[in-house]
């Protein structure tokens, strides 16, 4: 299977520290424009999902998030879960702390993107989606 969010060994680490610290946490994947498209880990009450947000993924049983909008825009890409140092300025619970969660885009190759479309087209026959 092939995974649409991944994350380094910096990332896992700040995720379970976070963790550790506040209980259950979540990944958001804002989409504001330039830098403003940012990963916020939260504590799972900390944000209210509706009924426009998917997942993504999960990282290390943590999930991934974001608007249907966003996963549209990214269905091209992998996203890599990092962290790069300095503080992010945001609600993520991270900020403060000297670092700040960051994702790394990766184009999916040919054979990628073929694996993709054919999980999908599983998924939608196991949950009788349109071919079910």
């Amino acid at each position: 299977m092939i995974e649409r969010v991944v994350a380094t060994d910096a990332a896992r680490a700040l995720i379970a520290q976070l963790r550790a610290r506040h209980g259950k946490v979540m990944f958001y994947q804002s989409h504001g424009c330039c830098e403003g498209s940012m990963p916020m880990c939260f504590a799972e009450h900390e944000m209210q999902l509706n009924s426009g947000d998917v997942q993504l993924g999960t990282i290390d049983d943590v999930p991934f998030w974001c608007s249907a909008v966003q996963r549209d825009y990214l269905s091209g890409l992998q996203l890599t879960l990092d962290v790069d140092p300095g503080n992010g300025g945001t609600f993520s619970l991270e900020d403060g702390s000297g670092q700040h969660f960051v994702v790394r885009l990766r184009l999916w190759t040919d054979e990628e993107s073929r694996a993709l479309e054919a999980q999908a087209a599983e998924a939608a026959v196991g949950t009788g989606g349109a071919n079910g």
